[in-house]
């Protein structure tokens, strides 16, 4: 029986192509070593300075590095959050004393949807694209990528919205998430997925909708 090839996919920005353990020389990924900046509708390479307003031209520009491929992943260091000069919130606590599910068992958390229970924050609100998209370019542009090394039998858990299932690299590929593209649409007490056109009232109802799409597994989303 023929041996079955793993297929990984590479993590280096700009690059995501796929390759094997016994198939990776030096010199097959080109990729930018730098992360993204964002400023007034600019998009930037910060490693080679190239740019364009186009957000679609600009994931087109070629990588100004090359070298192996590697399902290291860039991580987007995000600023310490501001001391507030309050108590905490008590943990919920069960009927017979013991605390509620932790977020990682915790579906909504694990989805992120708004939790009571666990403090997590809520999908925000449709509002306009282009407003959206400025907000969340200042906020890269503020910060330079920190890396880490992810193995490919280390356990991570899929960010994609109506996942939230644990995987390991090596055995990700194109069929094995079931999730939802988005967006979520919250609007007149209506709950639903913009990616299927499926709208129900109540949360449950919301939170029970079949996935529509099938992909990668990914622990850090872009979106």
């Amino acid at each position: 029986m023929t041996e079955e090839v793993v297929k990984l996919r590479c993590q280096r920005i700009n690059c995501d192509a796929f390759f094997t353990l016994d198939d990776n020389p030096e010199g097959s990924c080109r990729f930018h070593p730098s992360g993204p900046k964002f400023h007034d509708g600019m998009k930037e390479w910060s490693c080679c300075k190239k740019r364009s307003h186009d957000f679609s031209l600009f994931l087109e520009i070629p990588g100004c590095k090359t070298g192996k491929h590697t399902t290291e992943k860039p991580v987007i260091a995000k600023p310490a959050p501001t001391p507030r000069n309050f108590a905490p919130a008590p943990v919920p606590v069960i009927g017979n004393g013991t605390t509620a599910s932790s977020r990682d068992t915790c579906s909504r958390c694990r989805q992120g949807f708004f939790c009571s229970d666990h403090g997590s924050n809520p999908i925000p609100k449709p509002v306009d694209t282009q407003i959206a998209t400025a907000a969340s370019e200042d906020v890269i542009g503020t910060n330079t990528p920190a890396r880490k090394v992810v193995g490919v039998n280390e356990p991570q858990t899929c960010k994609n919205k109506g996942c939230g299932q644990t995987f390991k690299e090596i055995d990700n590929h194109e069929h094995a998430c079931n999730y939802h593209p988005g967006p979520a649409v919250f609007h007149d007490r209506m709950r639903g997925w913009k990616c299927c056109d499926v709208h129900v009232k109540e949360f449950d109802e919301f939170m029970s909708i079949p996935p529509c799409t099938k992909g990668w597994h990914n622990s850090d989303p872009i979106s």
